[in-house]
């Protein structure tokens, strides 16, 4: 291959063909909430890629405003699953916040569940879970916090359809 040739997209690692339904562009709208916060909602792009003899899954995600289109949140950051079915995802946050999350997924459900091991840089969050799943080709999402005010609540979800 040369260096202006893109690698072909069905050569992925084989660690990564598990989730490769993933990879790709997905774009919908969700909701936000928290007891100390006012709900909202927002519209989220979430893109995962990988590279052909990696066993890692590029992850970026951004939303904005669904009013105005004004930028929120932002983040990105690294998925290794394993061929045992178990995860290690790295996340940094456009907060300064950066997640090290563990968890499992089920190729048969196509769910992913992970859970922080370490939220650094946060003064208040003390706990992050992501829970993802495919819904009717749908990708479905869940995330609870937990804070030093209070134990694990609701937080984030959305759906996204891919493009």
């Amino acid at each position: 291959m040369d260096s202006v040739t893109p690698p072909s997209a069905a050569a992925v690692h084989p660690v990564i063909v598990p989730l490769s339904y993933l990879l790709g562009t997905w774009r919908g709208q969700g909701e936000g909430g928290y007891p100390t916060i006012n709900s909202f909602s927002y519209g989220e792009e979430l893109h995962f890629s990988s590279n052909p003899g990696k066993p890692v899954i590029a992850y970026n995600q951004k939303t904005w405003k669904l009013n105005s289109g004004e930028p929120m949140h932002a983040e990105s950051g690294y998925w290794r699953p394993k061929p045992d079915g178990t995860i290690e995802v790295v996340i940094a946050q456009s907060t300064g916040i950066v997640e090290v999350q563990k968890g499992t997924y089920n190729t048969q459900d196509k769910t992913i569940k992970l859970q922080s091991q370490l939220v650094g840089n946060a003064s208040k969050v003390k706990e992050i879970t992501r829970d993802f799943e495919l819904v009717n080709g749908d990708l479905s999402y869940v995330v609870q916090m937990a804070t030093n005010l209070t134990g694990i609540q609701p937080h984030l979800k959305a759906l996204l359809k891919k493009l």
